[in-house]
């Protein structure tokens, strides 16, 4: 079958090819056939070293498509069920399961250090246990979670991941009041998600911040009040919140840099949201004085910050319900062929989400 491998940690580019088998199918598990994946940052991040992940790999991990079979000992899912890709599976008996807090389990993790694809050459693993940029994949049998008729797999495919993660950190984890002030640094799909979840929850100001024009002029179109470069930020919180500082700010770049900025601008008993994903060797900074002093709460989000199948019922409750747009967060359609010309257009900034069909 086809996929997209990449060889080594720090290549740019990824070769789509025609020699790989999906490995792994038997007692708990489900194959796939994907029909849509989106191209999320984590992607690259694992492509360029920021995210651990051994290579060969084939990267993806935002799809959507059709259980092909299932092994013994899965129930609630046939053949023909249509699925969305859950990276982070809960295993439902570890103590993060038990104190509900599901999206810290760890279970899903130790699925990325076993290959479930092989080629002529020896194994390939998949990106986060999964690996989407493939016609087919074998996952445990939770990774495969049942979606509705009505939800078009590229739609499916998006709250697998960005919009779960974006749309999480707003309600779930910072919990964003009606009436507050939000600034949102790093405006590609996820940091677009959190703009909308700050939308729903009924904040007056949100300031999207970003370097890049057609993502500030996107971000106005899914909710946000005001748009700004990051120069500008500044100019913003003196004219917003005349000087003190945004109720919520919400870190999606995953940079220190870009986080010691975010607390800079979130207001003294404010709250600070960590939702991007960045390396392990980046360490961010802040004084046990103005730690004190300042009582700015700092969270990070992981996934969304909750229960994770809760999270998916919400947002295509919300996307039917047409409070949130995720139609339009797809800027690009491409096939696999295409897929290196995605990932230029992600890096630049063009694009928000492209699918993938397969």
């Amino acid at each position: 079958m086809r996929a997209a491998v990449l060889h080594e940690i720090g290549q740019d580019k990824l070769e789509v090819l025609d020699d790989v088998e999906a490995v792994g199918f038997g007692p708990g598990k489900v194959r796939l056939r994907i029909r849509a994946t989106g191209l999320c940052h984590s992607d690259v991040s694992a492509m360029n070293g920021v995210l651990p992940q051994p290579a060969p790999f084939i990267p993806g991990h935002e799809g959507a498509g059709e259980v092909v079979d299932i092994g013994d000992g899965v129930t609630g899912l046939s053949a023909g069920d249509r699925v969305l890709v859950c990276w982070l599976p809960a295993c439902g008996a570890c103590p993060s399961c038990r104190r509900g807090q599901t999206q810290l389990c760890l279970a899903g993790f130790m699925n990325a250090g076993t290959p479930n694809f092989k080629r002529p050459g020896g194994d390939v693993f998949g990106f986060a246990g999964t690996g989407t940029f493939t016609e087919e994949v074998v996952v445990d049998a939770g990774c495969a979670v049942p979606i509705p008729d009505d939800v078009p797999f590229e739609i499916a495919a998006l709250i697998g991941c960005g919009v779960t993660t974006g749309l999480g950190a707003a309600i779930n984890t910072a919990q964003v009041e009606a009436g507050s002030s939000v600034a949102v640094i790093g405006c590609g799909g996820v940091g677009i998600s959190t703009v909308q979840g700050a939308r729903v929850q009924g904040a007056a100001q949100i300031v999207a911040v970003d370097p890049v024009a057609s993502r500030r002029e996107a971000a106005l179109r899914f909710g946000a009040t005001e748009a700004v470069s990051p120069d500008e930020l500044a100019d913003a919180k003196q004219r917003i919140t005349a000087g003190e500082g945004f109720d919520y700010v919400f870190e999606v770049v995953g940079k220190s840099a870009t986080a010691r900025t975010a607390y800079e601008n979130t207001r003294r008993g404010g709250t600070l949201c960590i939702v991007g994903a960045g390396a392990m060797d980046d360490n961010f900074q802040v004084n046990m004085f103005e730690l004190f002093f300042d009582e700015k709460r700092i969270l990070p989000s992981m996934y969304g910050g909750g229960d994770v199948l809760r999270s998916y019922e919400r947002a295509i409750a919300l996307w039917r319900a047409g409070r949130i747009d995720l139609e339009s967060m797809i800027t690009h359609r491409v096939r696999l062929d295409g897929i290196n010309d995605a990932l230029d257009q992600m890096r630049t900034g063009e694009s928000l989400r492209t699918c993938i069909e397969l």
